[in-house]
């Protein structure tokens, strides 16, 4: 879209102007070569309208290079940032995860370092009882087998009668294990020993007597004594294996403990290095992102920037090879060129009939005074003209040196209302456009913030989709394995109980057949028995018979009486496999019952979670499509705005010379006029 028409009328003024100032400097140069001068000014215009198309096309074809090195540039850096944010995260999570596995093996180590400190305390205390229970045995052992050697001793000399009876009996008596009864005998017989040697034979035999009853005690005591040591030993032999064992799981276990110590610390330093590893990447990471982002920046400002000043030369371009041609057109209508063709080969004769004319007005009307002030007049436009760079007040300057006094004044009265009405319609027009401008900005940000908003959401809720999705299939499988183990469960437990209630129906029939048997036997063999003692008591058969006779037969009444116990034993054994099946058998169905209902109630819980779940990803697929729904109306609408938006730059987005200063320019131009048209007045009140 061009520049309005209004806005045009500058430009095309100024060209015509230009070749209008062409034409008069070259007419006497042209008309000696044999061109008109506006076939020169024409061709003249046409040489800029080529160069400006030409330049046109250079800037568009270097600001296409220009472009896609911006959208590759762009498209690298984004890419790089995107990658790094990701390695960000990445690494982020890495560095959690490296401190926590390094916090967890601390833990893990100092829980080891404290059962290995345990385990040798634990250790260290059961090596010192053990030598302590090694000390009392070696003395208990030594005291016993002292013990019993006294007791062998005093018993072979009380056997041999030898003259060192008293001295035997004497250290055995002071013994320590010796029961006090025992040390009393041995006294006893020590002070009979101590009589008269030469006894009577009475006294003879007592004293045998009596040193067989001592020999007998002693025997009794050293077989007591053996025993104890024997005790004794066994008890060290398994005191000395249990810390054997205890000790070798101990050291087992410390030595463990240690290797699992020494690799957790090797992993925990590795780990703490890969955490220092990653925070150094982490921090390479973010200045390199930094970085990208700072150049994304000034790339999308630079891109930018001359984007618009592209834009802006595009139009100004565009509007000058217009306005050329605009003028250009001008030159070759019928009105022009036409009257060139017809008038100017007699320009040298125009000019001095104007020139007479000049001097008859003067004579007939305009006063040297009102001349001198038409001069001055136009000299004062054509300062502010080009001070300002106005156009128009060039224009003017021209006119007011050429021009009858009234038609000056006329002339720029004319122009201070058609500046004033311009003015008027480009402030409506810069309205418009601000307005405008305005409500299309705030509804191109509220669309991509709703198109970005909705973006992240339906990115979110996907991921929430397909995370329920992953629930769902876990809670599925899970429940499935479940019915699975319950299905296991039942045929196991079925199996079970056939074989317990079967197992119980023999253990009956058993118990019932062996009481049979019993029953059978005793009653037999209590048969067997009475009739025997009838028959050894019956009075009618004589004497001579009964002593004849043999004993009578009254059965394996000693056989009789093993079989019953072992019979007994069955029938215990029998029973006891009964009770220990009912026990396991209403075990088993209290485990089973328990299970079933545990894992029935854990179908349930999960059940609920996925219908629960189900029903959340229902709505979460329902919200995505809706929110895709709306961000496609919303794109819909982002895209209407941006299109308005381009459609509105044309028009509304300053090229060259901003709003403020064409006001200015404008309001320059007017007072300039102003104080033109004043100095006119002067003169007429004069």
């Amino acid at each position: 879209l061009g520049l309005p028409l209004v806005a045009m009328a500058p430009m095309v003024a100024r060209v015509a102007s230009l070749g209008l100032m062409l034409l008069a400097r070259r007419s006497f140069a042209v008309e000696r070569a044999g061109v008109t001068p506006l076939q020169k000014v024409l061709q003249m215009l046409d040489g800029m309208v080529a160069k400006g198309k030409r330049e046109k096309h250079e800037e568009e074809v270097e600001f296409a290079k220009f472009h896609e090195w911006c959208d590759n540039t762009r498209e690298e850096t984004a890419k790089s940032i995107k990658e790094a944010a990701a390695q960000i995260e990445q690494l982020t999570a890495d560095i959690a995860k490296a401190e926590a596995d390094a916090e967890r093996l601390a833990g893990e180590i100092s829980e080891l370092e404290g059962g290995i400190a345990q385990a040798e305390s634990e250790l260290k205390s059961a090596t010192e009882l053990r030598g302590k229970e090694n000390s009392d045995y070696t003395a208990t052992h030594a005291d016993l087998s002292e013990s019993v050697d006294a007791i062998e001793r005093a018993i072979a000399v009380l056997k041999s009668h030898g003259a060192d009876v008293p001295q035997s009996l004497l250290q055995l008596r002071d013994s320590p294990r010796i029961p006090a009864e025992a040390k009393a005998a041995i006294e006893s017989f020590m002070a009979m020993s101590s009589g008269d040697s030469e006894m009577a034979s009475p006294e003879a035999n007592a004293y045998e007597f009596q040193s067989g009853g001592v020999v007998s005690m002693l025997e009794k005591l050293r077989h007591k004594f053996q025993d104890q040591r024997l005790a004794v030993e066994k008890e060290e032999m398994n005191a000395k294996a249990n810390f054997e064992m205890l000790a070798q799981k101990l050291t087992d276990n410390i030595k463990e403990d240690k290797k699992r110590v020494a690799d957790k610390t090797a992993t925990k330093a590795q780990r703490r290095d890969d955490a220092a590893t990653a925070k150094g990447d982490l921090a390479s990471t973010e200045a390199t992102k930094a970085e990208d982002e700072k150049k994304l920046e000034d790339t999308l400002t630079s891109c930018h920037s001359r984007s618009v000043e592209f834009e802006q030369n595009q139009v100004v371009r565009s509007e000058e090879v217009k306005a050329i041609e605009k003028a250009s057109e001008i030159l070759r209508s019928d009105d022009v060129s036409g009257n060139a063709d017809k008038y100017l080969p007699a320009l040298v004769q125009v000019r001095r009939a104007r020139q007479a004319m000049a001097l008859v007005q003067l004579r007939g009307g305009e006063t040297v005074d009102q001349a001198q002030l038409r001069e001055r007049v136009s000299s004062f436009l054509e300062a502010k003209a080009k001070k300002i760079g106005s156009q128009y007040l060039a224009l003017v300057a021209t006119h007011a040196g050429a021009d009858p006094f009234a038609k000056v004044k006329k002339m720029i009265k004319d122009l201070i209302v058609k500046l004033m009405e311009q003015a008027n319609k480009e402030a409506d027009h810069k309205a418009y456009c601000d307005t405008e401008l305005a409500t299309n900005k705030q509804t191109r940000e509220i669309k991509q913030s709703e198109v970005e908003e909705l973006s992240a959401s339906i990115e979110k809720k996907s991921a929430e989709s397909a995370q329920l999705a992953e629930e769902l299939t876990e809670l599925s499988d899970a429940m499935a394995q479940l019915r699975k183990e319950q299905a296991e469960a039942t045929a196991m437990r079925q199996k079970e109980k056939a074989t317990n209630t079967q197992t119980i129906a023999d253990a009956k029939s058993a118990q019932v057949a062996v009481q049979r048997a019993t029953k059978v036997l005793k009653e037999f063999y209590a048969k067997a028995s009475g009739d025997a003692s009838l028959l050894q008591g019956g009075g009618r058969l004589d004497t001579a018979m009964a002593a004849a006779a043999q004993e009578p037969y009254t059965g394996m009444q000693s056989e009789h009486g093993g079989i019953v116990g072992f019979l007994e034993v069955i029938l215990s054994d029998f029973a006891r496999l009964e009770a220990e099946t009912s026990s396991a058998e209403d075990a088993a169905a209290t485990a089973y019952e328990k299970f079933m209902d545990e894992s029935t109630e854990d179908i349930a819980v999960k059940t609920t979670a996925t219908k629960h779940k189900t029903s959340k990803r229902e709505q979460t697929e329902a919200a995505i499509a809706s929110e895709k729904k709306e961000l496609d109306l919303t794109q819909q609408e982002l895209d209407a705005a941006l299109a308005y938006y381009d459609k509105l730059k044309p028009e509304c987005v300053d090229h060259g010379l901003s709003y403020e200063e064409r006001v200015r320019m404008r309001e320059e131009e007017i007072q300039s006029l102003k104080e033109a048209l004043e100095i006119l007045n002067q003169q007429d009140l004069a």
